[in-house]
């Protein structure tokens, strides 16, 4: 028998932290404990409260990490972890654990400017040594249960972990499920014959436009904002989501589409990512990777500028003309999309568009709802811009999907645990299992263990 205990990410789209517990007769104290992601939550006070307590369990108990993804709502709390007492090992694919490393380094850095100093440049270091790589479909045996990777889709090096016991029965861990067909990533893989299944649930209850319309409808959006002589402003994950918009202005572009206006890449950050998309070719899918063999620099253009000091980023205010700027973070929480917003919010010639999931309590929440006041570093600004949203580009498995990969299984799964959304969308996820396919899913709750018979 095993439990698993939800310490975050249940009830909650972000800060996934989940600890799996089974008796183990190799350990020395009888019982393994296992932790599958530590991240940070993410949207207003709450989640600086949660990100700041201390953990609920004793870090130095912890034997395993594995981490599914390099978001920052699935790694961000591993240095504070290792500054907590883990000593353990930690798993990911070696794209994982390269791009983590980047954006950690990155989040200490706006920690410090904000004065919420969670872990220090040497406590990511020393969760790096502790950090090895895992490949795809290579099963590694770790004495109580043999672990192996398949790809996730969502985000490169993104992966679901699926543990095999001893009695042979077997638990998946999705991570985030990507939104197949991607732009650039391979389709989810189908994993089937699972006895449990945690899976997750940001768009549990919704479905997203389909690959063509998304396509058509950000043309359309980039199309009437430079006939309007405005700025458009793209709020963009540095990860995954600005090397897809890139690679999508770029085809644009190219085909001649819409016209060759400036582009403002302002994240330094997602410059540095986009170095390491650029050397992990192999992991793209078929129509990207024959494109690149024919020379097409996906993430480069003519009218690309890429933007690196501040004094940069403000002189783009200056330029006349239709532009697009392109910056992170993703739901305006942070970044130097935040004072491309204060500057072109006001502005009815501009617009913004949304092309990720914006979480509660964040700005790109308030804004995507239509707030016409918002404040931006204390000061009130007013929305005139138009807004937009795209939800086909966002990175996470729709309704529909998350309903058809547990299918894959349904005739195995003893039990479904919901996670990783927001509870309207964890349960009507859980609803849609049982009457659809009649599982026993669960909708969990952040704080429960659950029992899970291995």
């Amino acid at each position: 028998m095993a439990k698993l205990i939800c310490y975050g990410g249940a009830g909650n789209t972000t800060g996934a932290n989940f600890m799996l517990e089974f008796e183990s007769p190799s350990h020395k104290l009888g019982m393994m404990r296992v932790l599958i992601d530590c991240g940070m939550q993410q949207g207003g006070e709450a989640a600086h409260a949660h990100n700041n307590k201390r953990f609920e369990y004793d870090p130095a108990t912890v034997d395993i990490l594995f981490v599914t993804h390099a978001h920052i709502d699935h790694i961000g709390l591993i240095p504070k972890l290792v500054r907590s007492g883990f000593k353990g090992e930690i798993y990911s694919t070696k794209e994982t654990r390269d791009l983590a490393q980047l954006l950690l380094l990155d989040a200490a850095k706006i920690g410090r400017a904000n004065e919420e100093v969670l872990y220090t440049p040497d406590d990511i270091e020393k969760s790096l040594t502790l950090w090895h790589a895992l490949q795809y479909h290579e099963p590694r045996d770790f004495q109580d249960f043999t672990l192996e990777l398949f790809n996730a889709g969502h985000i490169l090096g993104s992966s679901m972990f699926k543990f095999t016991f001893p009695s042979g029965k077997t638990m998946l861990f999705t991570g985030d499920l990507g939104n197949s067909p991607s732009s650039l990533l391979p389709d989810v893989e189908r994993v089937g014959g699972l006895d449990f299944l945690l899976i997750e649930s940001v768009y549990g209850d919704r479905n997203h436009e389909d690959r063509e319309l998304r396509e058509e409808k950000f043309k359309r959006i980039v199309a009437e904002s430079i006939a309007r002589s405005g700025a458009l402003l793209i709020p963009a994950f540095s990860l995954e989501r600005i090397q897809e918009i890139l690679a999508t202005l770029d085809n644009l572009f190219e085909s001649k589409e819409i016209p060759a206006v400036p582009v403002y890449l302002d994240s330094p950050l997602a410059q540095k990512i986009t170095v390491v998309y650029e050397r992990a070719g192999k992991f793209f899918n078929n129509q990207v990777q024959t494109e690149l063999e024919r020379g097409d620099d996906l993430f480069k253009f003519k009218n690309l500028h890429e933007i690196g000091r501040v004094e940069e980023s403000r002189a783009i205010a200056g330029v006349k003309g239709p532009k697009i700027i392109v910056a992170g973070s993703g739901m305006s929480t942070a970044g130097r999309i935040v004072g491309h917003e204060a500057e072109y919010l006001p502005d009815p010639k501009s617009t913004i568009l949304f092309m990720g999931y914006q979480a509660a309590g964040t700005l790109g929440r308030q804004i995507e709802e239509g707030i016409k006041k918002v404040v931006i570093d204390d000061q009130v600004v007013e929305v005139h811009a138009t807004v937009e949203k795209i939800t086909g580009f966002s990175g996470h498995a729709d309704s529909d999907a998350l309903v058809d990969f547990a299918s894959e299984s349904e005739k195995t799964l003893q039990k479904v645990l919901v996670a990783m959304g927001e509870p309207r969308s964890s349960i009507f996820l859980a609803q849609r299992l049982r009457d659809e396919l009649n599982l026993n899913a669960v909708a969990t709750e952040e704080g429960k263990s659950y029992e899970i018979d291995v």
